[in-house]
């Protein structure tokens, strides 16, 4: 026994003796993505030069077909060529180094061949995709109405979020596979679909997204072998739908002024400062016991505004001025003195030196030719 005890305290003292191994330390690194170019979507060489027939009259001017409002009578009875991936055809062009870029109409359809030599932008919109009320998001000019068929690039004098989607293969689940197919495009609001028709009304938060959708699946395929027909909707004589479409457009101008406003005018107006009543009538007396400015006056901006704040920026510019005029003053003092000392003014001067005068050389005799050159005469 005595033995056993004396090997188990030599065991311990061995281990108590040896020194742990340093566990290495993990370093975490951090992988930074580079951005992706853009890919082409189709070949170049693929690319037929011809025209196919979508009117009734070829216009030799415009290199086009015209005649006929009516664009699926033609178009719409064949597939599209392509379809935008957007995971995987998104990525930068030339246009990301250019503010205030349109999107590429061909990257929406599947079929842009540059990829990212493209002068377009290759990505979806997003809600903060600035959208002007006379232009598309692909730098198309809109017309004061719509065509008869609702296609084409749509009217200005309405903000159209809503597009209507015809020839739909009804079947159980189709509003399930209609937002699944039209939410790759953006973030949609609200979708009705109309079984006993086979049409769809599907309405985006944002009027950029639809614009993008209705080019994306114009006369493409849900789950079966449907031509989609799409066009922008006619405005809904619903009164529930139109006073929630004019109450959006009082957010959006409301929140366009908010932006637009001082940041502590927007404070105090909304009661998200408590103190800002207290600290207005403060700094709005200006040394008169009693009186308190009006908002005009107050927030007013210029170099005559009476808040100090207001003429920020506008004090150093008076300066410049006085500056600028004291040194003409000074120069037109010295240009006066000088005129005194000589014979001729700066004014006569500066004529005289931008005067050109040409003098007409007169022409040289011809040498004399025919049958008597040789004889001569001393007659003159």
């Amino acid at each position: 026994m005595a033995e056993v005890e004396e090997l188990q305290e030599l065991a311990l003292a061995t281990t108590s003796n040896e020194v742990a191994a340093p566990t290495e330390k993990k370093v975490k690194k951090i992988i930074r993505r580079k951005k992706r170019p853009a890919r082409p979507q189709i070949d170049p060489s693929s690319i037929k030069s011809e025209l196919k027939q979508t009117g009734t009259t070829f216009n030799i001017w415009y290199n086009k077909w015209s005649g006929g409002d009516r664009e699926d009578k033609y178009l719409s009875q064949e597939h599209a060529k392509g379809r935008c991936n957007i995971a995987l055809d998104t990525g930068y062009t030339r246009a990301d180094n250019v503010s205030s870029s349109y999107y590429c109409l061909f990257f929406a359809r599947g079929i842009c061949p540059k990829g990212q030599d493209c002068e377009y932008l290759h990505r979806l919109p997003t809600l903060h995709t600035h959208v002007t009320p006379n232009q598309d998001i692909f730098g198309r000019d809109k017309f004061s109405d719509y065509r008869d068929d609702m296609g084409g690039v749509g009217s200005f004098t309405r903000q159209n979020r809503t597009i209507y989607v015809g020839r739909i293969t009804v079947t159980d689940d189709i509003e399930e596979i209609v937002a699944r197919h039209f939410a790759e495009w953006g973030e949609i609001e609200r979708i009705r679909v109309l079984n006993s028709r086979g049409v769809a009304f599907i309405t985006y938060k944002n009027e950029a997204n639809a614009q993008f959708a209705k080019e994306a699946m114009a006369h493409q395929s849900l789950d079966g072998n449907e031509i989609l027909n799409v066009r922008w909707a006619t405005a809904d004589p619903n009164p529930m739908a139109q006073k929630r479409e004019a109450r959006l457009i009082e957010e959006q101008a409301v929140e366009a002024i908010r932006r637009a406003l001082p940041e502590e005018f927007v404070a105090e107006i909304e009661g998200k400062d408590p103190e800002a009543r207290k600290r207005r009538k403060i700094e709005s007396c200006y040394g008169l016991a009693g009186y308190e400015a009006p908002d005009e006056v107050h927030f007013a901006r210029g170099k005559n505004a009476v808040n100090p704040r207001g003429r920020e920026g506008y004090e150093l510019e008076t300066e410049q001025r006085l500056m600028i005029e004291a040194a003409e003053a000074e120069e037109a003092a010295q240009r006066q003195e000088d005129e005194k000392d000589a014979i001729l003014s700066s004014s006569t001067l500066a004529l005289l030196r931008s005067a050109q005068v040409t003098v007409a050389s007169k022409p040289k005799p011809g040498a004399p030719s025919g049958p008597l050159v040789a004889y001569d005469s001393d007659s003159d």
